[in-house]
Order: structure tokens, then C-alpha cells, then sequence
């Protein structure tokens, strides 16, 4: 099929998903199969093939995230039940005063992004935002958008996320150079979150039904009265929640960065820093601390947990769904043929990585995805060009940044974004998709600004 079909197929599929979802109101995770399919079809996917790769979409997706949703959500739910995170926002409110609260949030969601995977961190910190706005009286959009924005540009540009190493690995760019410059922008960029959700958020957004009711039985259920019957948790028992898995996490990457393939001790941090097993000493701490400290038996204890999955359900369902709809858009040759047009233009060649990692970052969803294949596509005009160290660096950064933009529906970071948050498709794509397209654009122009005073 020829490029130009390929790329018109694929603009076709997201205007009609965003049609059926915004327009005509189809749930989302029901929209992106039929989609799926409908490209697969249109595209001449061999018909044997086209359920294999769907079931491998979904799979690939699903097989870290539904874990790490379930557990996350049940911490949350502990958390909130016993009156954690409540008695954490109030602390942190009356220490910072309301109006700071969202930069202390901010700062302190760049600096967890650093060892933790994106999806990871933001469910981690939900509890903790969703107590933070029910302090402050807001909806949870005002705080965990910005919340959101920076620790995606910090998972897309700082290693030891896999995109940016993978990609480092591929043009031999410096794996320190790209640390210093990843995070010497993502600094300005953090307040620079902050601002443009602070403007986006200028006008209120409705929440989803769901989310509404999650939103306003937190810390109201009858298990979280019952639960603040008895002594609410300290604060560093909720911070250590909180901060052990975001350790373990810390030293599995460490271990992954300074130790050589094959080292035993290597291999045992990789195991205790991998995030599920992380989030599973987390919640196994707190069904001991906070069951402990609030009198719960086994049972009061397993139906606390339990109440967590159902909201979680869909959140997962319809993440699965966008790895679908990403791995049709990539195993049909429309990623490919886009790269491959851009290639052709000619332009600047960090003008070009960016463009490139943006367009494969709007076409498939995935940023990992995105940075690999550009720096596979560019390898060998950077090995060419007779470039230093520090601007392969500036180049492999750029293209980290283009993976950072038009974060939209085949995207599954934009579904459990917009699912906690609360956000309709269309409003996630007036708020998250523009956030993030914001910050790319911003990182991606101070990226050229120091490209242009080393050259």
C-alpha cells in the first residue's frame, strides 16, 4: 500500500475515534477495538494476523499496568480509608499554606519521576493529590495536571527511563550529558507546568460521572468514617507508604546503571526495584501498619482492598484498549510511512528528530516507541555528521522531547490521566494534550537554544 494511503488511513481512524467518542458518546474502550479492527481491515492486514495483534496490544499494555492499577489502587484505597490522606494533605496545607501546595506537589512529582516510570508514579501520588484537593476544596484537575505534565517530561528525557537509554544506546550518546541536560530543562519546565495548567484550568471542567463519585466518597465512605474512628495514621507512616516503593524503584535502576550484566547483586535489585513487586511491599506494609493502627481484621482488611478494583476496572480496560489501537497504527506500516515522509524533507537535523519523534508520538501513542524508532532512523546521519558528544546529547534530548507532545486517544498515559483526573475526551484533549504539547515545544526550544550556543 502506498505511503500516502497509509497516512490517510491513518488521520482517517483518529478523526472517526474521536467521533465516536466525543460525537456520538461510544465508550471509549468499545470505540478503539471497532477502530482497531477497522484499520487493520483497511490497511490489508493478512486476516490471520489481525486477532494475534490485537490480543498483543492489549497484552503488551496490559501486562505491567493492570498489575500495577490493582495494587496502586488498593494502597490508594488503604491510604484513604484510614484516613491518611486526609491527615497528610491537612499537615502539608497548614505547613505550605493553600496557595503552595500545587508547586510543592509539582517539585515533588519531578523529583519521584526521576527513577519511576511514569504510570507508576502518577497512580502512586493520586491518593495523595485527590487528599490534597478535597483540603483545598478544588477538583483534582487543579492539582494533578501540572502533577502529570512534569513527571511525563521528566519520564521521556531523563534517564533511567527506557526511551531516552534506549535511544542513547542506538546514536552512542552520552548517557551523562543527556542526565545534566534532561534535567537542567525539565526544572524550568516543572514551572512552567505549573503556569500553563493554572491557565488551562482558568474555567472549571465537569467531571466524569464515575470519577465524581469516587472523588466525593473519598474520605466519606462509611469504611473511611470507620476508619477515622480510630487514631489516623502519622504522617511518616503515609510518607513511608509512599517513599519505600519509590526506594526500591530507586535502587533497582541504580543497580541496573552502575553494576554489569550478570552480577548477582544487579539481578537482586532489579527484582526488588521492579515497580510490582515494589507496590507489593507497599501494600503489604500497609495492611500491617495501617490495619494494625485502625483495628481491622482479615476480612474488614480484604474488603477494603477489594473496593478499590471496581473504579480501577475501567481505568484499566480502556488503557488496554489504546495499547490496541497503538500496536494496529505500528504493525500496519503507518508509523513507518510517516517517519519515512519526514525523512525526506531534508530539514535541520534537530529540527527533524524532533519533528519525526512528534509525528510517530502522535500516529502510535507510545513515547518509548516514538524516541527508539527516530534515533534507529537517524543513527546513521548523527554517526555522520562529525557531532561532539554533548550534541548527540542536545539531538537525542530533542527527540526525547518530541515524544513528550500531542499525547491524545491511542495514548494509554492519557487515559489514566484523564480517568483519575476526571476528564472527558474532549476535555482531556483541551487540558492534557495541549499541556503536553506545551511542554514539548517549550523543552524542545531550549534544547535548540543550547544547540545553537555549542555549535
Amino acid at each position: 500500500m502506498s505511503t500516502l494511503a497509509l497516512l490517510g488511513i491513518g488521520a482517517g481512524s483518529i478523526a472517526l475515534l474521536l467521533l465516536l467518542i466525543i460525537r456520538w458518546q461510544i465508550h471509549a474502550f468499545v470505540a478503539m477495538m471497532l477502530v482497531s479492527f477497522l484499520v487493520a481491515f483497511a490497511t490489508g492486514m493478512p486476516i490471520g494476523d489481525i486477532i494475534s495483534t490485537l490480543i498483543a496490544g492489549m497484552g503488551g499494555t496490559l501486562g505491567s499496568v493492570a498489575i500495577l492499577v490493582a495494587l496502586g489502587s488498593m494502597l490508594g484505597r488503604m491510604i484513604e480509608v484510614s484516613g491518611g490522606a486526609a491527615s497528610l494533605a491537612n499537615r502539608f496545607t497548614q505547613l505550605l499554606g493553600p496557595t503552595r501546595v500545587p508547586m510543592a506537589l509539582t517539585a515533588a512529582a519531578l523529583v519521584l519521576a526521576i527513577p519511576v516510570f511514569f504510570d507508576v508514579g502518577f497512580i502512586i501520588l493520586v491518593p495523595i493529590v485527590y487528599g490534597f484537593c478535597k483540603a483545598a476544596g478544588v477538583n483534582p484537575i487543579k492539582f494533578g495536571l501540572p502533577v502529570a505534565g512534569i513527571m511525563l517530561a521528566a519520564h521521556v528525557v531523563v534517564p533511567p527511563h527506557p526511551g531516552i537509554v534506549g535511544g542513547a544506546a542506538i546514536v552512542k550518546g552520552d548517557i551523562g550529558w543527556i542526565t545534566i541536560i534532561g534535567l537542567a530543562i525539565c526544572i524550568p519546565l516543572a514551572a512552567l507546568s505549573q503556569v500553563v495548567s493554572g491557565w488551562l484550568n482558568r474555567k472549571g471542567y465537569p467531571m466524569l460521572p464515575t470519577t465524581a463519585e469516587q472523588f466525593a466518597a473519598f474520605g466519606n465512605s462509611e469504611d473511611s468514617k470507620a476508619g477515622k474512628s480510630g487514631k489516623a495514621p502519622s504522617v511518616g507512616t503515609i510518607m513511608a507508604l509512599i517513599l519505600i516503593p519509590l526506594a526500591l524503584i530507586m535502587a533497582g535502576t541504580t543497580g541496573a546503571t552502575l553494576l554489569p550484566k550478570g552480577d548477582s547483586l544487579r539481578n537482586v535489585l532489579g527484582f526488588i526495584g521492579s515497580p510490582i513487586f515494589a507496590l507489593m511491599v507497599a501494600v503489604g506494609l500497609a495492611m500491617f501498619l495501617l490495619g494494625r493502627n485502625q483495628g481491622w481484621n482479615r476480612e474488614r482488611t480484604n474488603a477494603i482492598m477489594e473496593s478499590a478494583l471496581p473504579p480501577a476496572a475501567t481505568v484499566i480496560l480502556v488503557t488496554g484498549a489504546g495499547g490496541v489501537f497503538a500496536k494496529v497504527l505500528t504493525a500496519s506500516g503507518i508509523g513507518a510511512a510517516l517517519s519515512q515522509s519526514l525523512t525526506a524533507t531534508h530539514l535541520p537535523l534537530i529540527l527533524l528528530a524532533f519533528i519525526i519523534s512528534l509525528a510517530l508520538r502522535a500516529a502510535q501513542g507510545s513515547a518509548t516507541v516514538a524516541i527508539i524508532t527516530t534515533c534507529g532512523l537517524l543513527a546513521d546521519a548523527m554517526a555522520g555528521g562529525g557531532y561532539s558528544p554533548l550534541q548527540v546529547a542536545l539531538l537525542t534530548v530533542a527527540i526525547g522531547f518530541g515524544s513528550l507532545g500531542l499525547s491524545h486517544v491511542n495514548d494509554s498515559g492519557f487515559w489514566i490521566v484523564t480517568r483519575y483526573l476526571g476528564l472527558s475526551v474532549g476535555d482531556g484533549l483541551r487540558t492534557w494534550t495541549v499541556l503536553t504539547t506545551v511542554l514539548g515545544l517549550a523543552g524542545f526550544a531550549l534544547t535548540a537554544l543550547l544547540w545553537v550556543a555549542v555549535a
